[in-house]
């Protein structure tokens, strides 16, 4: 079957992760995604190694397993965009194009005949969608900006990490790119809500997507806690700010998630532990009180866990159905038996590779299922497909170009 978006063309003009991220969200839902890259550099990204994906022998191949990770699915095409040439050649295609994509600073790609009035003049259906670093208004719009900025400026870091670290007095970055990969879901919404729109109106819009409104988004609870309170929230590490019990807690050989997000919850997991009069102490009765005397009730958990092994006690909590799990490596998620009844990871057919195990989409549809239909490209691997194909370029004509650097 299809998938949801096969019927939409989109034109990728972004590098490294969030517009990667959300063209390849695109990609998985059956979109034809075109990926412009810089002749012989291509996406940043690609250089952003070791780790190298590997071949069948072991050996390492030029293509970054960072790289990899946000450009399934798409086809590579080749493109200097400061020479005229290869604007005129990305008009063209952006005119037969539903989406353009792209995560230049502010005001860059108008200097090349790029920005959305230009592609709008060509084609008034297109969505195009702009991710920068502040927005596309107010002061900070021409900086450049990064995740590791996002997740500082936006007050993240400083409520994440232990309360007592003096290694990382200032907080701690989320250990993937978080903001990147939030602003690239929020860039995909936003492009599907756009095309919906324009399928009743017949117009298409820009989309102004930013790091750090996401990330000021991502705040949440956090940031509601500081609305409600006049006060900026700090770090409780593992702990809820809201809840409790929903922490990490010591275990005889380790630790274990134990999750109460309800009065329920915590009843039940007082009968399991073997104590159930916590449940009935009006100190701990209800979740308030509990959050009200978290310094109290937290020693007298953390003294009943470490009466057992990790193991025992996620078996006794799945037994009595309260919400529980182990942390583990990277390596240990992808081996759980739900990882794998889900399938997390899948192969496909990669042209140096001969084979790449990928992450696989989290997206479920019943009707119109994701397909990973190729690799990440190699460097300009559908150059010369995209050129006759969707343009109509004579082998003399691409000829031409690749010999005037064209592409």
């Amino acid at each position: 079957m299809s998938g949801p978006l096969s019927h939409i063309k989109v034109l990728d003009l972004s590098r490294v992760l969030a517009g990667p991220w959300a063209s390849q969200n695109l990609a998985d839902m059956g979109a034809d995604v075109i990926k412009i890259e810089r002749p012989a550099k291509g996406d940043d990204s690609r250089a952003f190694g070791p780790p190298w994906l590997k071949d069948a022998d072991g050996k390492e191949t030029s293509e970054a397993a960072y790289f990899c990770a946000a450009n399934r699915g798409k086809r590579s095409l080749t493109a200097d965009i400061s020479k005229p040439e290869a604007q005129e050649l990305i008009r063209k295609l952006a005119a037969k194009c539903d989406v353009f994509v792209e995560n230049f600073k502010f005001g860059d790609l108008a200097r090349y005949g790029l920005g959305y009035e230009d592609v709008k003049a060509v084609n008034p259906r297109i969505v195009y969608c702009s991710i920068t670093g502040f927005g596309q208004t107010g002061p900070w719009k021409e900086r450049p900006g990064y995740d590791f900025m996002a997740q500082g400026m936006s007050g993240l870091m400083s409520v994440t990490g232990s309360p007592d670290s003096d290694t990382d007095p200032h907080g701690v970055r989320f250990g993937v790119p978080i903001i990147d990969i939030l602003t690239g879901m929020y860039a995909t919404i936003a492009i599907c809500a756009a095309l919906a729109s324009r399928a009743e109106t017949g117009k298409g819009q820009h989309l102004d997507i930013a790091l750090l409104d996401s990330a000021l988004a991502l705040t949440s609870i956090q940031g509601m806690n500081w609305i409600a309170t006049g006060e900026s929230p700090g770090r409780i590490g593992n702990a809820h700010p809201n809840i409790v019990p929903y922490q990490v807690l010591p275990t005889k050989d380790g630790s274990v998630i134990v999750a109460c997000g309800n009065d329920n919850l915590y009843r039940k997991y007082c009968a399991a532990a073997g104590r159930p009069d916590l449940a009935e102490d009006p100190r701990f009765a209800t979740n308030a009180k509990r959050v009200e005397n978290r310094a109290i009730i937290t020693p007298i958990l953390e003294d009943i866990m470490k009466t057992r092994t990790t193991k025992e006690w996620c078996d006794i909590l799945d037994e009595a159905g309260v919400a529980n799990g182990p942390i583990n490596s990277i390596a240990q998620a992808f081996q759980e038996p739900q990882a794998q009844a889900r399938g997390a990871l899948f192969d496909i057919a990669h042209p140096l590779a001969g084979k790449a195990r990928l992450i696989a989409s989290p997206l479920r549809f019943s009707d119109t299922p994701v397909a990973y239909r190729s690799a990440p490209p190699v460097l300009g691997q559908h150059s010369e497909e995209i050129l006759a194909g969707e343009l109509g370029l004579s082998a003399e004509q691409i000829a031409a170009l690749r010999s005037g650097k064209i592409i």
